[in-house]
């Protein structure tokens, strides 16, 4: 009965070495519990419809079937929710692109290579994600990309859900946030002022982000910051699909960019994303040198703090899917200064609704809607 109550784990590495390096990791887990583990793809699928694990850690690269085939199999077959590990080349931060818009809820890079004889760096990161991934539903990582389900609602009408640690908030706080509101409502958003589309996600990021971007047509009339949390090397690969598939242009930031219309610019890992002005132009920062912010760099809450401080532009802020609650101290700062509306996905669409949960508990949010909306939804507050 001991264990009774911990979720189920599998481990599936072609390595003997990684395979016991990952079980160690949850030795006198309270939550977890390590049921297994497979040498391959076609291991985990027989040992997955064998033991019912709660949750599965994968091996990006493994032989007889690697990992994204593997995945493909799982979700059909015996669907549940999957943390990739992944090294950190460029095929390999494609195949881990490839492996969440095949379900995966979210990865984890490798510190060095196939075999990583230091991942022990990566143990808290490993065994939060696994943690938080055992109780994602697995019926929203099986939804094709642009599903539909219910409409638009109002941000005090949303469910909440028990699936992360709310950012906590006083009544005090909440009747100043309200003020905040009642502010904007009276300086009536314009159409005619600047525009800018501020960005932020984590946990399902991608999909989400693919689904959003994907909508936008080239003619947008604002440029778009974005920040997905994610390690060094994985963001300018995340650009460049986007790209291909979208009607504007997806880049990666690169220090000194200027900002314009109908471009989108994702913060690359590991640099927080700034905005400086010069003449009449906007140009971007790219900051390594400030600490990462409640365990991230780059940090919506400092891209949204930043971006406060200009009002050259009115700002549409969305908060998407993703464990935790970054973002949710910045939109404080973006509806203090200048006029912000502030929009966060839905509980329905949401793989983890932590980030936009803990938006919404600022009572700053002017619209809560399903992440297929989104896209309409910026667009409607622009020229």
């Amino acid at each position: 009965m001991e264990f009774s109550n911990k979720s189920k784990l599998l481990i599936v590495d072609d390595s003997a070495f990684m395979r016991k390096l990952i079980s160690d990791f949850f030795v006198g887990n309270l939550k977890i519990e390590v049921i297994g583990t497979a040498r391959n793809g076609k291991d985990a699928i027989n040992k997955i419809q064998q033991l019912k694990p709660d949750v599965v850690t994968m091996d990006v690269e493994m032989p007889e079937m690697n990992g994204l085939d593997a995945l493909k199999e799982i979700m059909e077959k015996c669907p549940v929710p999957v943390i990739m590990l992944s090294s950190t080349t460029i095929s390999g931060a494609e195949n881990t692109l490839n492996a969440m818009e095949n379900g995966a809820v979210d990865f984890v890079a490798k510190p060095s290579g196939t075999i990583s004889l230091d991942l022990h760096k990566i143990k808290e990161e490993l065994v939060h994600k696994v943690e938080q991934a055992a109780h994602v539903s697995v019926a929203k990582l099986k939804k094709p990309i642009s599903y539909k389900t219910t409409s638009t609602k109002f941000a005090n009408d949303t469910t909440i859900r028990k699936e992360t640690t709310p950012m906590k908030s006083s009544t005090t706080t909440n009747r100043f946030n309200k003020d905040i509101l009642a502010s904007l409502s009276k300086n009536q958003w314009s159409n005619t002022s600047r525009k800018i589309v501020l960005i932020g996600t984590s946990t399902g990021g991608p999909r989400a982000l693919q689904e959003v971007i994907t909508k936008l047509p080239k003619t947008i009339k604002a440029p778009i910051l974005i920040v997905q949390h994610m390690p060094p090397g994985f963001t300018k690969s995340l650009a460049e699909r986007l790209n291909q598939l979208s009607k504007i242009d997806v880049k990666e930031a690169e220090h000194g960019d200027i900002l314009q219309d109908g471009k989108a610019y994702i913060a690359p890992g590991g640099s927080h994303l700034k905005l400086k002005k010069q003449n009449t132009h906007f140009q971007i920062v790219l900051d390594q040198n400030e600490p990462p912010r409640s365990g991230h760099r780059p940090a919506v809450d400092v891209m949204f703090e930043n971006v406060s401080k200009f009002n050259d532009f009115d700002k549409i802020a969305v908060i998407m899917t993703g464990m935790g609650y970054d973002g949710s101290k910045g939109l404080i700062a973006l509806k203090q200064n200048g006029k912000t509306i502030a929009i966060a996905e839905s509980a329905e669409t949401c793989i983890v609704y932590g980030m936009p949960k803990a938006a919404v508990e600022t009572q700053l949010v002017d619209e809560v809607v399903d992440v297929d909306d989104i896209a309409q939804t910026i667009l409607k507050y622009l020229p």
